[in-house]
């Protein structure tokens, strides 16, 4: 009878393979490291962002002068006289004209000419480098350049009027005249940047998409509502949403049109005075920190609905589209 095969005394039966022990401080470094990565963010907004906009609540529930200090607890005291304030209406007023006055031409502005620099043009570079060049001159000059275009005896703007046979316009004495003057200077500074962030998200869509187009006698057109825009929607999403919050912010555009200078009153009859305007207004120059403080706060609302709604929007629109 054979013996039973048995394993050579040279060979060993794999073992499974062990666990390594895990030493507890590897085991404290993956759990704590990614939180450390991104500690240095949380920490500086909730200094520089969290802190502020919580203390600004509180000085909001205060009667609380800038030069006197803290003059006691009045609630809402500050909410109710701002609600019934009628200043703070107008400049409510102003600056919803004058961000739907420039963010509308503005975005669709950026839009067509991303389009344009998206063709084979000669000089590519030298357009795209142009489009940046009014966002990177300072606001100031920018505002002092347009303070002077506008301008009611010299102004070009004027002269170019007078050639077609109109009367000369004070840009800076009525409403709608110094909201249109205002609303130019932020076009001018932010649709080529736009522009560029458009261009940039073209450049991403598909070639394939085109050329089947092409093939099925699609204009460019077509093309560019049926493909180009839907495949952007992302960064159309995204420059309204910021460009939302900059129009309802605006404040140094209108500041430097003012022809008594930094005093945040907006004209002679506040037909240009905006939020921000208004809040410097009580702020620092009345010092008066708790009704400042809930113009800030009541604005910080108000930009929050405003982005939400045109977000919406674009959002339906697109999905239409």
């Amino acid at each position: 009878m054979a013996a039973p095969v048995t394993d050579s005394p040279l060979r060993t039966p794999q073992q499974p393979p062990s666990r390594k022990r895990r030493w507890p401080l590897a085991r404290l470094d993956t759990k704590v490291t990614p939180y450390l990565f991104v500690a240095p963010f949380f920490l500086i907004f909730g200094a520089f962002g969290l802190f502020p906009l919580l203390y600004t609540a509180w000085v909001s529930l205060h009667d609380w002068q800038l030069v006197d200090g803290q003059q006691g607890f009045v609630g809402l005291a500050n909410y109710y006289a701002l609600f019934g304030d009628p200043n703070f209406y107008n400049a409510l007023g102003n600056t919803v004209s004058m961000f739907l006055l420039s963010t509308i031409p503005q975005l669709l502005a950026a839009l067509g000419l991303a389009a344009l620099l998206d063709r084979g043009l000669r000089g590519r570079t030298f357009w795209r480098a142009g489009l940046l060049l009014p966002n990177v001159v300072s606001v100031v000059a920018v505002a002092l350049v347009f303070t002077q275009i506008f301008g009611r005896d010299f102004g070009i703007v004027n002269y170019l009027l007078e050639l077609v046979g109109l009367d000369r316009v004070n840009w800076q004495a009525d409403t709608w005249s110094s909201h249109l003057a205002v609303s130019a200077m932020v076009m001018w500074r932010w649709t080529g940047y736009n522009a560029l962030l458009y261009l940039a998200a073209m450049q991403s869509v598909p070639k394939d998409l085109y050329e089947a187009a092409t093939v099925d006698g699609a204009s460019r057109w077509r093309m560019f509502w049926s493909i180009t825009v839907p495949s952007i929607r992302p960064t159309i999403l995204f420059t309204i949403v910021v460009s939302t919050i900059g129009g309802m912010q605006l404040f140094v555009e209108p500041t430097l049109f003012d022809p008594k200078g930094a005093s945040g009153v907006g004209g002679s009859d506040r037909q240009f005075q905006t939020l921000t305007m208004y809040l410097y207004e009580k702020g620092f120059r009345l010092f008066d920190a708790g009704y400042a403080s809930a113009i800030a706060w009541v604005l910080f609302l108000v930009v929050l609905i405003f982005a939400l709604i045109n977000f919406t929007l674009a959002r339906r629109i697109a999905s239409k589209g």
